[in-house]
């Protein structure tokens, strides 16, 4: 190993980099605006539900239920219908979230001490966003039933009960931005060392210095050492880079050590890095690079957990997770970032981790030298 001609071709990599202007953003401005535009975009909160009333009551009753609705800060009576059609063309028309139908024997029903029922219509063509309406919708019912009961029954009633005090760790607020940021860091950097490493070598073919290379003396090992330590300095910078503006400006905790995510990152790029020099291999252009790049970008994201739990993915579709580097990656990441774990608790998949890393490296480089023979 002639580690002279591994640092001038590394040299001769950055120099390759930087001085087209076209890869500078890239490198550096476009994993920031990427993690902003990620960072508040990708949410599951429910902030506000525009919902709307058919009132067929008009009593006290039913104005004291939309008044319960109005004084959460989570509803927002956008309209106050006055015939079920229009109910359904605001739903149709997505105008709004949630509509509450108030039937006319609302406040009769109430007054006999009898169960009244009350519609709710909800826009479910996004499942997840239905469901966490619903569950604040029960809730302001089942605060206006309390105070209800409460004024039918004013007699103190003394009787044992259970006490749930819940402490939520890691994620006191419940904010999904906490969730959803970190993970956004290992897809960026998971998806530009894709980018970088699978062109790399087809930039040589197509300017034609790949010829020149192989008549050199510089061994097939020492070449790709020089062509991927370029990129493990660059993800690193990435890394520390996306990491401190995660944590200033969303102000997402880092609990963990940070040369531990230095390590863990050391140990993803191996897979990244030895697919992409598997990409370059296979490809014939810069184009056809990139389009196949893609083609491992979407199973990798699709399979780690980033949005979808993978415990409800089919039993087949689980065991395929275990081929996938993100899924340990985002494991690691969020674990240092919430919680603060360490070796003790991520070793299983930083050696999972490491495992990929070191077959899919390996089986990129035997590739590779074959094409150079």
């Amino acid at each position: 190993m002639n580690w002279l001609r591994v640092r001038e071709l590394v040299r001769k990599e950055f120099l390759q980099l930087f001085r087209d202007r076209k890869n500078r953003p890239l490198l550096i401005i476009t994993p920031l605006v990427q993690l902003i535009l990620f960072g508040y975009v990708v949410s599951t909160d429910v902030r506000l539900v525009r919902t709307a009333f058919l009132d067929q009551s008009r009593t006290l009753e039913s104005r004291r239920l939309m008044e319960a609705f109005s004084g959460n800060k989570t509803f927002q009576i956008n309209h106050v219908v006055e015939n079920p059609d229009d109910l359904d063309a605001l739903l149709i028309q997505r105008r709004v979230d949630l509509g509450v139908r108030i039937p006319p024997d609302f406040s009769e029903k109430i007054r006999k001490r009898q169960t009244a029922a009350v519609q709710i219509v909800v826009d479910g063509s996004m499942s997840s966003m239905a469901a966490v309406r619903i569950a604040h919708t029960a809730t302001v019912l089942e605060t206006l039933n309390t105070r209800l009961i409460r004024e039918l029954y004013p007699q103190r009633l003394e009787y044992g009960r259970i006490d749930a005090r819940v402490r939520t760790w890691y994620n006191p607020n419940l904010d999904s931005r906490f969730f959803y940021v970190p993970a956004i860091v290992a897809f960026l950097i998971m998806l530009l060392t894709l980018l970088l490493t699978s062109m790399a070598i087809i930039r040589e073919k197509e300017s034609g210095t790949m010829e020149q290379l192989i008549v050199t003396p510089m061994r097939p090992s020492e070449f790709i050492l020089g062509k991927t330590i370029p990129f493990i300095l660059i993800a690193q910078a990435q890394m520390i880079l996306v990491t401190a503006f995660a944590k200033l400006w969303f102000g997402i905790p880092f609990a963990g050590n940070a040369f531990l995510l230095l390590g863990a990152t050391c140990l993803f790029l191996l897979s990244t890095l030895g697919i992409g020099l598997f990409i370059s291999t296979v490809s014939q252009t810069q184009q056809q690079a990139m389009m196949t790049t893609f083609f491992f970008v979407m199973p990798f994201f699709m399979f780690s957990g980033f949005v979808f739990p993978i415990i409800n993915m089919p039993r087949f579709i689980q065991w395929l997770t275990y081929l996938n580097p993100l899924r340990y990656m985002l494991t690691i990441i969020r674990g240092i970032f919430l919680k603060g774990s360490g070796m003790e608790i991520l070793w299983p998949h930083f050696a999972a981790l490491a495992l990929l890393g070191i077959v899919v490296f390996t089986g990129a480089i035997t590739r590779f030298r074959k094409r150079l023979d």
